[in-house]
């Protein structure tokens, strides 16, 4: 990646209009607001309606129907290199591309991955779901949607499980593996370098080349392990493999979007009653910031994160393209398509302003 001059640009606003305006106030550097008056109240959010909630044992499941994906803008996408890596270019807007194959989702069960799969459920899709314990997935998805998900017990770092049979008819892969920066119980037996590096690079040599997008949720500071305060946490190495992970993405050919996430909030949880989840997670803080260059520093909600990955499935502007994102006080996108669309080409004219 490109290093960046270290000026301040001003950040782009996307309003709940979808008006853009420059706030030469804002401190997150190149970076792009996006916000929705959709989850604004303190009701249940309008985009996602219980269906029912039941309990069975330790393990309670419930359903939601998703709001309708809105049309994005399209645009031409360049990463920081100069080099074109898609071109979808068009004078008006265009549908965001449907989801009409499965999804593989590879890490289905972890703290983000799990909320994925929830998210693709309620939506109608249909889903592949890689994890290494099954009681567990069954724990938190329940049974409600076994005509949708499918269910392979395998892990990253043995080739072997990643059987033929899992990519077969694979439409896209979402990514959302790792493990703690310093030994833990979720290390069972492999560091960062297992996970993060050899488990990816792994994924990707089984993963076809006819797949239409990859999306794989990486960290903010990969670029700055060497330096305070992320040269503490890379001590394991973490950060450095998650770079690694990124450049072999970057050089497999598929198209792809990586998705940095901030310090992670909101979460795991251990059920998928997702109206608690609303409920209890991120309280107010819905707005959301991307950015380029590995320059943001905060947090960012697992729901957030979830919902990038989904959009970025979507939309072919991120195409090639790395995105920092982090989470902030106000309202936000939602699952509004034209708005995620809006926030992802306003952090690229703002990073490459500032490159």
């Amino acid at each position: 990646m490109a290093a960046t001059a270290n000026v301040r640009a001003p950040a782009l606003i996307v309003n709940s209009l979808g008006e853009e305006s420059l706030n030469r106030r804002q401190c997150c550097g190149a970076a792009a607001i996006a916000t929705s008056p959709l989850l604004c109240a303190p009701k249940k959010p309008a985009n996602l309606v219980r269906k029912k909630t039941f309990l069975e044992g330790a393990a309670f499941s419930s359903t939601f129907q998703a709001a309708k994906l809105s049309l994005p803008q399209r645009t031409y996408a360049r990463n920081e290199r100069g080099k074109v890596l898609a071109q979808a270019a068009a004078d008006g807007p265009s549908k965001a591309k449907e989801i009409d194959e499965p999804v593989l989702v590879v890490g289905a069960t972890g703290g983000v991955g799990q909320i994925v799969v929830s998210y693709l459920l309620d939506r109608g899709h249909q889903v592949r779901a890689v994890l290494r314990n099954k009681e567990k997935a069954e724990q938190i998805f329940g049974h409600e949607h076994d005509d949708q998900l499918e269910m392979f017990v395998a892990d990253t770092r043995h080739p072997d499980t990643l059987r033929p049979e899992i990519f077969e008819g694979v439409g896209s892969v979402i990514c959302c593996t790792g493990t703690t920066a310093f030994p833990s119980k979720r290390w069972d037996g492999g560091k960062p370098e297992e996970t993060d590096y050899h488990g990816f690079k792994n994924l990707l040599e089984k993963t076809p080349k006819s797949i239409k997008k990859f999306v794989l949720v990486s960290s903010v500071g990969v670029e700055s392990y060497n330096s305070f305060p992320y040269n503490i946490l890379n001590l394991f190495g973490v950060l450095k493999w998650k770079k690694l992970g990124e450049e072999m993405l970057e050089k497999s050919g598929h198209p792809f979007t990586i998705i940095r996430a901030g310090r992670l909030m909101d979460g795991p949880y251990t059920s998928y009653d997702l109206n608690t989840l609303l409920k209890t997670a991120s309280g107010t803080r819905r707005a959301v910031i991307l950015s380029k260059g590995d320059k943001l520093r905060g947090e960012a909600s697992r729901l957030s994160v979830a919902e990038a990955c989904l959009q970025a499935l979507q939309l072919e502007s991120t195409n090639g393209h790395i995105y920092e994102i982090n989470s902030a006080e106000g309202d936000g996108p939602g699952t509004d398509s034209e708005r995620w669309a809006a926030l992802f080409s306003g952090a690229e004219r703002v990073g490459q302003a500032k490159s």
